[in-house]
């Protein structure tokens, strides 16, 4: 499971390097951020369980705050 989470740090890391091509500065840092936590934790050696759950949370914050941004902040 670890390799998972350093999979994702690639992923992160390819999609905030197109994001700072782009010229979207603040995407790519929050990619870039990204790519470290994952990496980070990709190193651990954590239980199977602690990686579920490190996920599971990752995923809910994340749709959170999309769904949050996209409702209230963005303009129409």
């Amino acid at each position: 499971m670890d390799r998972m989470f350093r999979v994702l740090g690639f992923w992160t890391l390819i999609i905030g390097l197109m994001a700072l091509a782009g010229g979207m500065v603040p995407m790519a840092m929050i990619f870039f951020a990204q790519t470290v936590i994952f990496m980070l934790l990709g190193y651990l050696g954590l239980s199977e369980r602690t990686y579920i759950l490190l996920f599971w949370g990752y995923m809910v914050i994340s749709f959170t705050g999309f769904t949050y941004w996209s409702f209230f902040r963005m303009s129409v």
